[in-house]
């Protein structure tokens, strides 16, 4: 926020005359309170994350979600700008894509890429997201995810919110096809542009669990999180207590009651420094 780590040479400036006098004090502190006032209204206008999340058209469900998962701050950690590219990775139902795509404007675009399991889990709802072209800015695509095909270079961000674990999800079900993690996340890599960003938000794991509780709890340990992404040319740039529930003892399944919506979440924000 604006405001926040700086300094102000006020005190110094006065200090370096010889006399100071009352009417010096009192010019001082009156411009001292303006500039205050100043960085204060500021803090408090809206952005354009904040005005993504106001945008008009935005469903009840969507609006009651911004508090929950606190979006405008989420988005505000990705730094997207208008004209940029960004892919909602496993999006489901357009949540995050809807308000990325008010975000990047007209001149931008939002990839939601989903597989075939995750557009049969987000109906009705994805398709009267993108009923008539309401958002044009949005390309929907459905894919193999170890076959992706994006052009190298082509994005600017990337999000994977509460999905990076499924990466690792191995079903005996037939319900999830079988994913090559490794040939997934070098896609991703290799597709956004050095001095990109990549966040992600997820369920945690207990603390070096690594990747065993994706299959079973949809969960995946932070650290472990860093180090594959570390591995890729990534930096951690930020990360975020927003989401924070330290009372979740991280054993149970992340999304069926007890714990649906009460799990404790990691959110780190990756910059790609490699080419």
């Amino acid at each position: 926020m604006a405001g926040r780590g700086v300094r102000w040479g006020f005190n110094q400036s006065l200090r370096g005359g010889k006399k100071m006098t009352h009417s010096t004090v009192a010019r001082g502190l009156c411009l001292l309170g303006c500039l205050l006032w100043t960085v204060g209204a500021s803090a408090a206008a809206p952005d354009r994350f904040d005005a993504a999340i106001a945008h008009a058209g935005r469903s009840a469900a969507d609006l009651k979600r911004d508090a929950r998962d606190h979006s405008s701050e989420l988005l505000r950690l990705s730094g997207v700008k208008p004209g940029m590219t960004v892919a909602d990775m496993l999006g489901g139902d357009g949540y995050y894509s809807e308000s990325f795509s008010y975000v990047v404007g007209p001149k931008g675009r939002v990839l939601l890429i989903n597989n075939t399991a995750f557009d049969q889990w987000s109906e009705p709802d994805l398709k009267s997201r993108l009923a008539g072209n309401r958002l044009p800015n949005v390309e929907h695509r459905t894919l193999d995810l170890n076959q992706m095909n994006l052009k190298p270079h082509s994005l600017d961000a990337i999000l994977l919110s509460k999905v990076y674990h499924d990466l690792y999800w191995v079903d005996s079900e037939g319900i999830w096809p079988k994913i090559e993690t490794a040939a997934v996340l070098d896609q991703l890599a290799q597709a956004l542009k050095r001095g990109g960003v990549l966040l992600i938000v997820d369920h945690s794991a207990q603390a070096g669990h690594g990747n065993a509780d994706a299959s079973s709890l949809h969960r995946i340990d932070e650290a472990y999180a860093v180090k594959d992404f570390e591995g890729r040319g990534f930096k951690v740039i930020a990360r975020s207590d927003l989401l924070r529930q330290p009372e979740d003892a991280r054993d149970q399944i992340s999304y069926k009651p007890p714990m649906l919506g009460k799990t404790d979440r990691f959110v780190l924000v990756f910059k790609k420094v490699s080419k």
